[in-house]
């Protein structure tokens, strides 16, 4: 039965989980990867599709695919 709350309506849309950007550093061999955050933190992720040094976006601590690495500037306004 569908339902006719627009909240959940609109939830629907959103896909679970948040996404990340992340920096591969390693396989481990295992069926994970080693990665690092924006901020510095280390982590791992599941999949070894992506090899180490290349960005990554993860979503539920999992590889979803790989991502251009591009510069990045900050400019104040």
């Amino acid at each position: 039965m569908a339902t006719t709350n627009i909240w959940q309506q609109f939830k629907s849309l959103i896909p679970e989980g948040a996404r990340t950007v992340v920096t591969i550093t390693s396989n481990n061999g295992d069926g994970t990867s080693s990665a690092i955050l924006k901020d510095g933190t280390t982590i791992r992720v599941r999949g070894e599709s992506v090899l180490g040094g290349q960005k990554a976006i993860i979503q539920n601590d999992e590889i979803k695919q790989v991502v251009s690495s591009l510069d990045q500037f900050e400019a104040e306004v």
